[in-house]
């Protein structure tokens, strides 16, 4: 069976980042998930439309409310200042977040998300962890590099760091061989 993995998104973040992270772990046979945070959404509570950071409109394929109960194998979150600061007001997402740490299955946040989202429920206390540039003051034991993997905690700096960050998840959830073979898929030419 094939992992499962849930990409929670709302209005504000980073398509880059999302579509990246999306995109990668198809290819690797995740089964993803693309759910939708109502927070600060502005087009209708019914609507699976995420106006994202930079203009760029995605469907997701379920709300958030509509699986809050489903464990996934991995949960990823992306940056994007306005998109993080929704989901950190998301109780849905916060708990969906917790409920990943607690059971100590793989947690994934770039960009913003762990600054603003994560640090800010004191979910990184004791963590290391990356983070864009600028809010590594809002965490706990920021780490200056690319990628940072805390045992199932995996943060990453942004949208140029996507690719690694989601290599990364890969290796995590189906090991070095898997990583290699999306890596030659897209011709990257990165760190391995």
């Amino acid at each position: 069976m094939s992992p499962s993995a849930l990409l929670i998104i709302a209005n504000g973040s980073e398509e880059l980042e999302a579509t990246t992270i999306h995109n990668l772990l198809t290819r690797a046979g995740v089964d993803v998930t693309l759910a939708k945070s109502n927070v600060g959404c502005e087009n209708g509570s019914d609507s699976l439309l995420v106006s994202m950071a930079r203009g760029m409109t995605l469907q997701a394929d379920v709300h958030l409310a509509h699986i809050i109960n489903q464990p996934f194998d991995l949960v990823v979150i992306p940056g994007g200042v306005k998109g993080a600061e929704n989901l950190r007001d998301d109780v849905l997402a916060v708990e969906m977040i917790r409920n990943q740490m607690s059971s100590h299955t793989l947690l994934g946040a770039i960009c913003a998300a762990p600054a603003i989202t994560l640090s800010t429920h004191g979910l990184l206390d004791g963590r290391q962890a990356t983070c864009y540039p600028g809010f590594e003051a809002a965490l706990p034991m920021s780490r200056g590099e690319s990628v940072v993997v805390d045992g199932k905690l995996v943060t990453s700096q942004g949208p140029g760091t996507a690719i690694e960050f989601t290599l990364t998840l890969i290796e995590h959830l189906l090991g070095k061989e898997i990583r290699q073979k999306v890596a030659d898929q897209i011709l990257y030419s990165g760190s391995l």
